[in-house]
C-alpha cells in the first residue's frame, strides 16, 4: 500500500481515519493535505477535508533488518506449516509469498485437500494460521509480522466476506445505537474492516488489545459524543 486518502469533517479526523487504515503512529507517516475543508454557509458549499498519507520509509538499515526478520519468520512459519499438514496426513506444499503489507507474509497452500484445510467458514484454515503463528513467532521482537495463510484463493473471498460484514455491522450499530465488537481478527482482517467503514461519517472504528489477534469495535459516532459530552469540565 503506497499511500491512502481519507476525508473527514476536518484535517486531524481524516488523518486520524488514515493511521487506523496503515496500522501507524502519527510520527510514522508523511501526510499531504488534498483539501483544507469548509463548513460552508448555511450548510451549502460545504466541502469534507481530504487528506493523502503513506507511511515515511524506513532507514536503510532499519529496512534490512526488518526483511531479515520477515524472512525468518516466514521461513519458521513454512517449515512448521508443511510438518503440521505432513501429520495431518495431506500431501501439499507452501509457496511463501509477500502480503497486501509490508508487515504481511502470505503461506500459500498447494494442496487437492483446499476444503479440508480450509474448513467451515474458514475455522480450519485460521485455526492453522494461529497455530503457525505462535511457532513461528515465538522469539522476542517477531511480534510486528503478520503471517498470513491461504489457499485456493480463500483470502479473496475471505475479503468479500468482511466487506459485506463490516456494512452490516456498521448498519447495526447505527439502528440500534450501540457500540459492535468482532473478537480475535488479524491485522490484515481489520485493515479492511477500515477501509470499508472509513468514509461513513457516523461510525468510527477501533482496535483493541496487544498482539497479533486483536478485537475491533465499530462505535456509532453519536454515541460516542454524547459519552464525551458527559464528561464533566
Amino acid at each position: 500500500m503506497e499511500y491512502v486518502e481519507t476525508q473527514g469533517d476536518s484535517v486531524e479526523e481524516a488523518i486520524e481515519k488514515a493511521l487506523k487504515i496503515l496500522g501507524a503512529e502519527r510520527d510514522q507517516v508523511e501526510v499531504e493535505v488534498v483539501a483544507e475543508g469548509k463548513k460552508g454557509l448555511f450548510g451549502f458549499g460545504a466541502q469534507r477535508a481530504c487528506i493523502r498519507a503513506s507511511v515515511r520509509r524506513p532507514l536503510a538499515a532499519a529496512e534490512e533488518k526488518g526483511e531479515e526478520e520477515r524472512n525468518a519468520v516466514a521461513e519458521r512459519g513454512k517449515d512448521a506449516l508443511a510438518e503440521i499438514l505432513r501429520l495431518m496426513g495431506v500431501e501439499a506444499t507452501v509457496e511463501v509469498k509477500p502480503g497486501g503489507a509490508p508487515e504481511e507474509v502470505v503461506l500459500d497452500i498447494h494442496s487437492g485437500e483446499g476444503g479440508l484445510l480450509i474448513g467451515h467458514r474458514g475455522q480450519t484454515l485460521e485455526a492453522l494460521q494461529y497455530l503457525v503463528t505462535r511457532i513461528a513467532s515465538a522469539r522476542r521482537g517477531d511480534e510486528g509480522v503478520q503471517l498470513v495463510l491461504d489457499t485456493e484463493k480463500y483470502g479473496e473471498r475471505r475479503r468479500r466476506s468482511l466487506e459485506d460484514m463490516a456494512l452490516r455491522l456498521g448498519e447495526k450499530a447505527k439502528r440500534q445505537r450501540t457500540t459492535v465488537s468482532v473478537d480475535a481478527l488479524t491485522a490484515a482482517d481489520r485493515r479492511i474492516i477500515h477501509a470499508v467503514l472509513q468514509d461513513d461519517p457516523w461510525l468510527t472504528t477501533k482496535s483493541l488489545g496487544t498482539g497479533p489477534y486483536r478485537r475491533l469495535l465499530i462505535i456509532p459516532e453519536g454515541a460516542r459524543k454524547r459519552k464525551e459530552s458527559d464528561k464533566p469540565d
